[in-house]
């Protein structure tokens, strides 16, 4: 996959000093392809990879499905890292944040896709916009020979470009990885254990946070939209997940922090203000509460660099503009580069 060096998102929100500036990999597909969907292997991969987007935080508009077959593939998503022996998938979803690690060694299945390559349908099914699907699934024995066998069918037909016309070679990609997506969020368990069905009361509650976690942080609001009690949506937040209502909400504001921290040159003001806080010293409090870092200790404590004394004051007191230098550009040249 190609991206344009400097390639930006460039949030408008606001406008003005301190805007966003989200450096979110787009999905280019390489010349003469079908746009939508790639499909390659992991040791191709890294051989492209610049240094860079191996030590760096990504934050990809596709969906990544990577499947080692040689080798252990060690790759972090929102902050987590995770071990991927043979057999086993990991799916990373647009919006996550990702980091790549050391892939010497590794080798396997890579497929790039954007959800809307595949129809309606197929995407509702294999649940393609869950953003709490599980990262790592490792299916059964047999289940894996499946997936194993879909993956190297859609690698033959993404390699038989020519063969046939592009329209029908288009319909057969999309068929085959419609096959693999479906087969993969329902027939491989996630690494964390069986998939949980959840109640509705609990459904509608993620699902308003979801929407709305950047508008409110209390949880009367959410019941008194959703009909229900605070103490209702605390015993289905709690049922389904261990956590009340109120931490469930505070987490998932802690994860976009962190997405944005990561991965864009906001300034901690702006941040503050995209998250709906009064002021940056509420939004640093609240984040060094829950995480033990201060919001730029974290950033660069995950970029992997110190930014100066100047650039952390300037951004905690919200007067730094918040471009900065990106540490996700993109400069990669060619497919799967960039990342």
């Amino acid at each position: 996959m190609t991206v344009k060096k400097g390639q930006t998102r460039s949030g408008d929100r606001g406008g003005g000093r301190g805007a966003e500036r989200i450096r979110e990999v787009p999905f280019v597909a390489p010349a003469g392809v079908p746009s939508g969907v790639e499909v390659g292997s992991l040791a191709a991969l890294a051989a492209r990879l610049p240094r860079r987007s191996l030590e760096t935080p990504q934050r990809p508009a596709f969906h990544h499905l990577l499947a080692p077959s040689v080798g252990v593939l060690r790759h972090a998503v929102d902050f987590v890292d995770h071990a991927v022996p043979p057999g086993s998938w990991l799916w990373v979803r647009p919006g996550q944040v990702q980091q790549w690690h050391d892939m010497t060694g590794t080798d396997g299945a890579v497929v790039f896709f954007e959800t809307d390559f595949l129809d309606a349908a197929t995407a509702a099914a294999a649940h393609l916009d869950d953003p709490y699907g599980a990262a790592v699934h490792t299916p059964a024995p047999r289940d894996a020979e499946a997936l194993r066998l879909a993956a190297e069918h859609l690698r033959h037909e993404f390699d038989a470009l020519g063969r046939m016309p592009l329209e029908p070679h288009t319909a057969a990609l999309r068929h085959l990885l419609a096959v693999l997506v479906l087969r993969l969020s329902h027939l491989a368990r996630p690494a964390a254990g069986p998939a949980v069905e959840h109640d509705e009361t609990f459904l509608r509650f993620r699902d308003a946070v979801e929407r709305d976690f950047a508008r409110s942080r209390r949880v009367e609001e959410y019941a008194r939209a959703l009909g229900y009690s605070p103490r209702t949506l605390t015993r289905a937040a709690y049922a389904a997940t261990g956590l009340g209502a109120k931490e469930f909400v505070d987490r998932r504001v802690v994860l976009e922090a962190k997405r944005v921290l990561a991965h864009s040159d906001a300034s901690v003001a702006r941040i503050a203000a995209q998250l709906g806080f009064s002021s940056p010293t509420n939004f640093g409090k609240f984040f060094q509460h829950r995480t033990g870092h201060t919001p730029l200790g974290f950033r660069s404590a995950v970029r992997g660099r110190h930014d100066t004394v100047e650039a952390e004051a300037e951004a905690e007191t919200g007067t730094g503009t918040g471009t900065g230098t990106g540490t996700a550009e993109g400069t990669g040249r060619g497919r799967g580069e960039g990342k």
